[in-house]
């Protein structure tokens, strides 16, 4: 929920974006600089008829003001234990969010996969009460997931992919069109390991972004992918097995 700062810290933003110095809110507000500069401190009590009085002069109406503040509020890089034991005990429910995370607007959602739209309507609610999406009219939403955004490492969703979709995943000889399968093996030092998972991270960042460019081609010019990424120390069992340490 957001506090008086947030709305203080949003006014203050509008203000400067509008060019609005504080001598000028003084004069709009018939009150002295300095109580507006009190007002717009930090610990600043500002009344909700000054608020209006804010807006009035801004232009806008409270219900900008609240977007901007929720829009400003930190993002979520992972959910709860519970929060993704929610989300994965319906696997509707868990299409819905890997359609959102992807950006998909309601319609392409509803006009893709076997949702009618009371259903569809009723999955962005969950995931609007779950603190996935702020679900907006209309039936838009905004994710309240940051772009650095994962499934808990050994978390619901990750034993849900695990146990029914690494096997089919891997199930194939990745020799179709844009499909690649690498297997590399190799010695390192911890420190450059670091190195090439910033690299990998940033990789997986642009197939995102580009995944969200494509987002305005039309649905025959696009193919879904599916791109994972996985590095750990380990060596295969029977190979393990063999060592002269083991």
């Amino acid at each position: 929920m957001s506090s008086t700062r947030d709305l203080i810290a949003a006014l203050k933003a509008e203000l400067k974006l509008a060019g609005i110095t504080y001598a000028e809110l003084a004069q709009h507000l018939d009150l002295a600089e300095s109580s507006v500069k009190r007002m717009f401190a930090a610990e600043g009590d500002l009344p909700l008829s000054r608020i209006d009085a804010v807006l009035q002069l801004l232009k806008m109406d409270f219900a900008d003001l609240a977007r901007r503040v929720a829009d400003a509020q930190p993002l979520r890089r992972e959910l709860s234990e519970a929060q993704e034991q929610a989300v994965v005990g319906d696997a509707k429910l868990l299409l819905m969010a890997i359609c959102c995370l992807s950006q998909w607007p309601f319609e392409q959602i509803l006009g893709t996969y076997r949702f009618d739209e009371a259903e569809g309507i009723r999955y962005l609610a969950q995931l609007d009460r779950l603190g996935f999406i702020e679900l907006r009219p209309l039936n838009r939403y905004r994710l309240l997931v940051a772009k650095t955004f994962r499934w808990r490492p050994g978390g619901p969703v990750m034993r849900f992919f695990r146990e029914r979709a690494v096997g089919e995943f891997f199930d194939a000889d990745f020799d179709g069109e844009g499909e690649k399968l690498l297997l590399v093996h190799g010695q390192i030092s911890p420190a450059l390991i670091s190195a090439f998972n910033e690299r990998l991270e940033r990789v997986a960042q642009d197939f995102a972004q580009q995944h969200l460019a494509d987002q305005r081609l039309p649905a025959e010019q696009k193919r879904p992918y599916t791109m994972v990424i996985a590095v750990r120390s380990w060596l295969f069992g029977p190979f393990a097995a063999l060592r002269r340490d083991s």
